[in-house]
């Protein structure tokens, strides 16, 4: 049977969305690049017609989706956008497959674009030490800035990690925290020393201030923190650290990664501390940690320095 390529784009977002679980913004990166692609087929040069109707999915041809990449690369979009859009058409029609709406698949065989591997930014260890040490530890309303930064550093967790956390993910006498990360998959990340004793000052003073909310990390109405109010509070106390290279939270997850690598810790385990599915993510910290052992190299070898 024959369905309308607007039924199996909504059936296909249906099970991203129930079967998968995709985040919300994977689910609207989806529908966007399926709308854009959907759009483009209304309007297809090779199969022009009057009333600028899609095309049965079983009409789409490999040539069909190599003219709309093209039309992509035309556009201007950089060569991460257009994997992004082979990627989101590989999912679909293999999705077509494995329903049996198509018998072959016409997206296999296409490549997209080589994307440039950009070295993520990070801050040395004693930059990460200072903007650690900038909140001040007399001041009872910076004793949750203080946690959160140490934390994010401990741990290596994602901002939106951090937000999730609850009192009953904290087990600080064992030094760990559960995080609910990417797909609803959960882990325990590793809270150092200096981790703990921040969030137990300040989970000290939240019971004192009478502050009994499920939350770990709160903000001054008592609701759950933002990953907004994350930023605003990282960008503070980068100022006050005399930090100016950019720097988000995430820069801080790169940090925790290139150092641990830096140190020693092999691929596989800083794979599973960071929560990544693929080691191929992981890999990258790589090539930075091998940046690092050059620099080191030339300063410290005789003959390291080059004429």
């Amino acid at each position: 049977m024959s369905l309308a390529l607007a039924t199996l784009n909504d059936n296909f977002l249906k099970h991203l969305r129930e079967v998968r679980q995709v985040s919300p913004h994977t689910l609207r990166a989806y529908q966007r690049d399926l709308s854009r692609f959907i759009e483009f087929l209304c309007h297809d040069p090779l199969e022009p017609t009057v009333s600028a109707e899609p095309p049965l999915v079983q009409q789409i041809t490999t040539a069909r989706i190599r003219l709309y990449l093209g039309s992509l690369l035309e556009a201007g979009l950089g060569a991460a956008t257009l994997a992004r859009h082979l990627s989101t058409i590989r999912s679909f029609f293999g999705w077509l497959v494995d329903l049996g709406h198509i018998e072959n698949d016409p997206s296999i065989g296409l490549k997209g674009p080589r994307k440039s591997q950009k070295l993520p930014r990070f801050l040395e260890e004693d930059e990460v030490e200072k903007l650690l040490n900038a909140p001040c530890p007399d001041d009872r309303n910076e004793h949750r800035d203080r946690a959160i930064l140490e934390t994010l550093y401990s741990t290596g967790c994602r901002v939106s990690e951090l937000v999730a956390i609850d009192l009953t993910h904290l087990q600080l006498k064992r030094g760990l925290v559960l995080l609910h990360g990417k797909g609803k998959k959960q882990r325990y990340a590793m809270l150092g020393g200096l981790a703990v004793e921040a969030l137990e000052r300040y989970i000290m003073f939240k019971t004192t201030e009478g502050f009994n909310d499920k939350a770990v990390f709160v903000n001054k109405h008592r609701n759950r923190i933002s990953d907004r109010s994350i930023r605003r509070i990282l960008d503070k106390f980068l100022l006050r650290a005399g930090i100016h290279s950019p720097c988000s939270p995430h820069t801080l997850r790169h940090s925790f990664a290139t150092h641990l690598m830096r140190r020693g810790a092999d691929l596989r385990t800083v794979q599973e501390l960071l929560g990544h599915a693929s080691l191929g993510s992981t890999q990258i910290y790589t090539h930075v940690s091998i940046e690092g052992l050059r620099d080191l190299y030339a300063q410290a070898h005789p003959l390291g320095q080059k004429e």
